[in-house]
């Protein structure tokens, strides 16, 4: 019988080779892109974009049926060769207990971490009235772009890249701070197919420019991968991940140079354009007074800094599926 906590397992022996976790892992990640690009549907193409409705919603299923039998087939692995109890699966693929103590502590460690762009979102720009309000949900999730990256996207990535991937590491008892650097890869190759469909519809951008894009984004993606991982690991919940990454997707990725501007907007949010495509508010910026870049940027190390103290006792749970040996 498998434990959930790695370090206290009844037998050295994994229940599978860590030869056959990376296999599966490759064939979850192939399960999980490879449907973009077999129907006409989901395939992008020059006049096409991936941020078209028909093609986001068309990829919101396949990638829903994805995860649905790759759960499923997970779920028999782990009961099968782990002799488990349904809903010791069920811990073990993060989906019980929800942990809604650990989802709150999670978000609570995101937000330090991007307490910079916090700072320059609600307070520099002046957002905090519409979030007090609740404006910003509606208006974000409004349109299939916002849908995609706000809901669709965390939900189906975590439930694939965590739920799915990670316990097949550790039934493979996999040491946990390799989990951490080696399992978010995947996630990371998850993205590299961006490559080709940005080519698709920018022929005129250079090889070069869309190859440095590519790398770029498996970089920040897979550092990503590194702290959801933790997370998961940590607390046990799918929930505080799936939040965690959505939070993330709507922080976009800190400023890191540059001064602060304030933007206005000069039209209405989200409609539709040409080539069936949403599009954003159009925007005009301001440069504010140099004194809220200073405060931006310190708020950004301060941020930095507090997340490093708070990793360890934000993400302490019972319900942790490994045991670390420290920070």
């Amino acid at each position: 019988m498998i434990s959930f906590i790695s370090n206290r397992s009844s037998s050295d022996e994994p229940v599978i080779s860590a030869q056959t976790a990376a296999f599966f892992s490759i064939c979850l990640t192939l399960v999980y892109v490879v449907p973009f690009y077999v129907s006409s549907t989901t395939r992008p193409s020059p006049t096409l974009s991936r941020d078209a409705p028909s093609v986001i919603r068309a990829r919101i299923k396949a990638v829903t049926l994805s995860c649905v039998g790759s759960t499923l087939a997970v779920s028999w692995l782990i009961i099968a060769k782990g002799n488990v109890s349904l809903l010791e699966a069920l811990r073990f693929l993060g989906w019980w207990p929800v942990g809604f103590a650990e989802v709150l502590r999670s978000l609570l460690l995101t937000a330090i971490l991007f307490a910079g762009p916090l700072f320059e979102r609600g307070i520099a720009e002046g957002e905090w009235r519409d979030w007090i309000k609740g404006n910003r949900i509606p208006e974000t999730l409004r349109g299939w772009i916002g849908w995609r990256n706000y809901v669709a996207g965390p939900v189906t990535e975590e439930v694939m890249f965590r739920s799915a991937i990670i316990p097949l590491h550790i039934l493979a008892k996999v040491s946990p701070g390799r989990i951490v650097f080696t399992a978010p890869l995947y996630f990371g190759i998850a993205h590299v197919h961006h490559f080709y469909e940005f080519r698709l519809t920018h022929p005129d951008t250079s090889v070069l420019a869309a190859l440095l894009r590519s790398v770029f984004q498996f970089g920040y993606t897979t550092i990503f991968g590194w702290y959801a991982t933790f997370i998961y690991l940590r607390t046990g919940s799918l929930l505080a991940v799936i939040l965690a990454h959505a939070f993330c997707n709507w922080c976009g990725l800190p400023r890191l140079w540059g001064r602060v501007e304030a933007g206005v907007p000069l039209g209405p949010p989200l409609v539709k354009g040409k080539n069936d495509t949403d599009r954003g508010p159009v925007y005009a910026y301001n440069q504010l007074g140099i004194g809220w870049t200073i405060a931006y940027y310190a708020i950004l190390v301060g941020g930095a800094t507090s997340f490093y103290y708070t990793l360890w006792p934000l993400t302490e749970s019972s319900s942790a599926l490994v045991t670390f040996t420290g920070p």
